[in-house]
C-alpha cells in the first residue's frame, strides 16, 4: 500500500485526492493547506473540465497539517504530491526529495525553466522518484493520437493546430502574472508540452499574443517550426469573456486522413478517412489526472523511473514557453537548441 501525502487543497489538490481515493492501492495519510476550511474540506474549487474536484473524499480519514514541511518530514508517507501555487513547487518539491520521498508535482514544474533545471538535478540524485503531472500525456484521445502519429498509422502528419481557450478563473493568483506567468504559462502549457511529445524540440516559435488580465501573456498563437513536418500552431489562453467556458481542440491532417478531437462534444474524437463515412473513435474512460497517477504509483510499486514525462521534459517544455513569450512581446522567431 502505497501512503500518499497532498500539499494544496486548490481545484488540482482536490482532483489529485478524487484520484486517489477512486484506487484500493493507494491510501491518503495526510493533506496540508496554510486555510483550515481547505483541510476540514468546507471550501471547494471548481475546474475546467467536468468531473474535477468533486469532493468525495473523506477529510475526517486523515492527518493535518497546516505547514506542508511538517507533512513532508512524517515518516509514514512514501509519496508527496505537491499542488501549491507554481512558484512554491521548486521549495517543497527539493526538501521532499531531499527527504528521500516519492514526489508528485502539478505541472507547471516550476514558474522558470532555471528554476526547473534545479529541481531536475536534484531529481537525478534523489533516492525517491519524481513525476510531473503534464496530464495531456496521459489523456484519452490524445494517447491515441500520440500512438497514431508515432506509428504512422495514416501517413506522416501534414499539419498539426492545438487550441484551448476559456474565460479568466479568477482568484488573486490567477491575476497576478508574476505568480501564475498568465496563460501561457498555467493553460496553454499543455499544447505546448503536448507538441513537444509528438514532434521534439521545435526548431524556432514564433508567436503573436498579448496580455488581458494579468502583466504576461493571456492569449498566444504560436507556429513551431519543424524539418520534417510542414505546420504545427497551437493557440491558448484564458481571455475569453466570461461565460465562455472552456474547450479544446486538435485538428491532425495525416497523408491518410484527418482527426479531430473536440471537448466538450459528445464523440470528441473523430477520424475522416477517404471513402470511408466519418467515425467516431472509442476512447477509454477516466481523466488524464486518473491515468496519470496510476501511472507514477505503477512506476514507484515496480521500482522504474517514469518514462511518459520526466522533469526534464518539463524543463525543455518551460524553455519553449518562455521562447513564445519573448517572441510574442518582441514580434520575432526565437530559435531553439536541444541543449
Amino acid at each position: 500500500m502505497i501512503k500518499v501525502g497532498v500539499i494544496g487543497l486548490g481545484m488540482m489538490g482536490l482532483t489529485h485526492l478524487d484520484a486517489y481515493g477512486k484506487r484500493g492501492d493507494v491510501k491518503v495519510l495526510a493533506i496540508s493547506d496554510k486555510l483550515t476550511d481547505r483541510l476540514e474540506g468546507k471550501t471547494k474549487a471548481a475546474g475546467n473540465v467536468e468531473g474535477q474536484a468533486q469532493g468525495g473524499f473523506d477529510f475526517a480519514s486523515v492527518r493535518k497539517y497546516i505547514e506542508g514541511m511538517e507533512l513532508i518530514r512524517d515518516p509514514r508517507i512514501d509519496l508527496v504530491d505537491i499542488c501549491l501555487p507554481t512558484p512554491m513547487h521548486l521549495e517543497f518539491a527539493l526538501a521532499a526529495l531531499a527527504a528521500g520521498k516519492h514526489v508528485m508535482v502539478e505541472k507547471p514544474l516550476c514558474r522558470t525553466a532555471a528554476d526547473a533545471q534545479k529541481l531536475a538535478d536534484a531529481a537525478d540524485n534523489a533516492n525517491g522518484l519524481s513525476m510531473v503531472g503534464m496530464c495531456m500525456r496521459f489523456w484519452p484521445g490524445w494517447t491515441w493520437l500520440k500512438r497514431a502519429v508515432a506509428q504512422q498509422t495514416y501517413g506522416k502528419v501534414l499539419a498539426a493546430q492545438f487550441r484551448r481557450v476559456c474565460n479568466h478563473p479568477g482568484g488573486g493568483f490567477y491575476s497576478n502574472g508574476e505568480l501564475c506567468g498568465g496563460g501561457i504559462l498555467d493553460l496553454h502549457i499543455h499544447d505546448t508540452d503536448f507538441v513537444q511529445y509528438l514532434f521534439g524540440m521545435p526548431r524556432s516559435v514564433y508567436s503573436a499574443g498579448y496580455s488581458k488580465v494579468t502583466s504576461e501573456i493571456d492569449h498566444v498563437l504560436t507556429l513551431y517550426q519543424y524539418d520534417d513536418v510542414p505546420m504545427v500552431v497551437a493557440e491558448g489562453g484564458w481571455a475569453m469573456a466570461d461565460g465562455f467556458g472552456f474547450s479544446m481542440h486538435y485538428a491532425v491532417n495525416f497523408e491518410r486522413a484527418t482527426a479531430v478531437f473536440d471537448f466538450p462534444a459528445a464523440n470528441p474524437l473523430m477520424l475522416y478517412e477517404p471513402r470511408k463515412p466519418p467515425q467516431p473513435v472509442e476512447l477509454e474512460g477516466g481523466m488524464g489526472y486518473d491515468h496519470e497517477i496510476a501511472y507514477f504509483l505503477d512506476c514507484i510499486r515496480e521500482g522504474r523511473p517514469p518514462q511518459t514525462v520526466t522533469f526534464r521534459d518539463a524543463v525543455s517544455c518551460l524553455k519553449i514557453v518562455e521562447a513564445e513569450s519573448m517572441s510574442a512581446k518582441t514580434g520575432k522567431a526565437i530559435a531553439l537548441t536541444t541543449r
